[in-house]
Formats: C-alpha cells, sequence, structure tokens
C-alpha cells in the first residue's frame, strides 16, 4: 500500500474533510454496533460457549447487529483513512463497496415488488421458524414479543401457529403450564394495569375461538404487517430515499477526492 505526499497539495480541503466527518460517524456507530453485539452475547453466556451460536434454530438478532456493525465499521475505516491519508485504494473500496450495497437495495426492492408471494410466504416461513424457538433465545424472544406488542398481532397468521412451539402447543402430553396459551405480547393491553402480566395468554387458546377476541389480538403479524405497509408507505419511502442520498453523497465525496488526488499525482 502505498501512500502520496506531495508539495504542492491540491487537494480539495473542503471535500477531504467533508469525507472525513462523514465517515467518522460511521466508523464509531460501526464500532458502537460491534460492541453492544459482543456485550448481549457476554450477556447469554455465548462467549464462553461459542457453541450455543450453532445450537440456536431460531434468528439471533445479534448476527444482524454485528454485521451491520461489522460493514459500518470497515466503510468507516476505508473512508477516514483514505481521506486523510488521501490513497486512492481506500477510497476506490469505499465507493465500489458502497454503490454494490446501493445496487443490491434496489435490487432487493425490486424483486420484493415483482415477487410479491414468494417474499410473503418467505417472511411466514420464517416467522414460523422463530415461532418454534421463541424460549430458545432472549433476544429473539423480546423482538417477536416487541413485534406483537406494535403491531397488535399474535403469531404468523394466527395465534394457532404458536401450537408450533413446545411450550405453547395443546398436544395432551404437553406438562407446560403454557399449553394451550400465548405469549404474554398477544394480549389485549389494558391502560389501566401498571405492572405488566405476564401470565395473561395461559390457557387462552383453551375457550372458544369466538372468544379469544376479549382476551388476545387475533390478527397474525404477517396481514398485520401487510395493513401496516400502505399506511406508512411514504415514511419507509423517505427512509429508502435519505439512505440513498447518504449513499450516492459517499460515492460522490469518494470519486471527487480519487479525481482530485489523481490530477496532482500525474503532474509530478
Amino acid at each position: 500500500m502505498h501512500y502520496y505526499r506531495y508539495e504542492n497539495a491540491e487537494v480539495s480541503f473542503c471535500y477531504k474533510y467533508l469525507m472525513f466527518s462523514y465517515n467518522i460517524i460511521f466508523w464509531l456507530a460501526g464500532a458502537a454496533f460491534i460492541a453492544i453485539g459482543f456485550w448481549a452475547w457476554s450477556e447469554k453466556g455465548v462467549l464462553l460457549d461459542l457453541t450455543q451460536v450453532t445450537r440456536l434454530h431460531g434468528f439471533d438478532p445479534v448476527w444482524l447487529v454485528l454485521l451491520v456493525g461489522a460493514i459500518t465499521f470497515i466503510l468507516g475505516f476505508a473512508g477516514c483513512v483514505g481521506a486523510l491519508r488521501e490513497n486512492i485504494c481506500l477510497l476506490k473500496f469505499f465507493s465500489g463497496v458502497i454503490g454494490l450495497i446501493f445496487f443490491l437495495e434496489l435490487t432487493a426492492a425490486v424483486l420484493a415488488f415483482v415477487f410479491q408471494d414468494n417474499v410473503r410466504e418467505w417472511i411466514n416461513d420464517f416467522f414460523l421458524a422463530n415461532v418454534k424457538a421463541y424460549r430458545e433465545d432472549i433476544d429473539l424472544q423480546n423482538l417477536i414479543d416487541s413485534l406483537q406488542k406494535l403491531n397488535h398481532c399474535c403469531g404468523a397468521k394466527e395465534p394457532d401457529d404458536w401450537n408450533l412451539n413446545v411450550y405453547f402447543n395443546c398436544t395432551n402430553n404437553n406438562p407446560s403450564r403454557e399449553r394451550c396459551g400465548v405469549p404474554f405480547s398477544c394480549c389485549l393491553s389494558d391502560p389501566a394495569d401498571s405492572v405488566l402480566n405476564t401470565q395473561c395468554g395461559y390457557d387462552v387458546r383453551k375457550h372458544l375461538k369466538g372468544d379469544w377476541i376479549n382476551y388476545i389480538y387475533i390478527k397474525g403479524c404477517i396481514p398485520a404487517l401487510e395493513e401496516w405497509l400502505p399506511r406508512n408507505l411514504y415514511i419507509v419511502a423517505g427512509v429508502f430515499i435519505i439512505i440513498s442520498l447518504l449513499q450516492m453523497m459517499g460515492i460522490f465525496l469518494a470519486r471527487t477526492l480519487i479525481v482530485d488526488i489523481e490530477k496532482v499525482k500525474y503532474k509530478l
């Protein structure tokens, strides 16, 4: 790796430190995400027994935190060092990876729109797989509970999806106290309750289905998501546009710096 120093620097001071400032935020954010991910694993004892990673049958949200943190940290590092040291290799790496991520985001959005039924089925299968693993990981459990509480839903398509979980299924040979129940996050919220009742879902599915509406949310989370998306389409589009603009800004700053550095190099 070679670094270039010029007696008469003509690289734009403005673009150089804009690029540095742009990336230092993401570099620090990436480091924070990685630290949070390893902290979460240490709290669950994963760092003391790494085989737990392979034993989990559901989705561990920590993996997503670590992946986002690692990508953000690497890109932030490349952008910061590339700008300060005027390193063409790092700047090209930065702009290339950002461009690839932008392309993958567009591709995913188009494919999701074209193959809506397939995406819906994949999300349903993914949710059901994690319903089975609900008690295996505390972070997964909290994620599902948050999703159900925020969207006022229960299960993927209906509350009976919780039959897939060994603790909640209604088979006669199930010794669990939670048999024929649902997680507390499925329960109808009562503003008057000052203490969270984590047992409110016990035995709910022993009642007639017509009575469930008095105790729990009966809408599945997949239909709830399908209803939420059209209502919040402008918010989703706005978030996507902001992310896209940030990515294009990073590519523009990196390519501008590369051109400036190459001009100075060829003048020598």
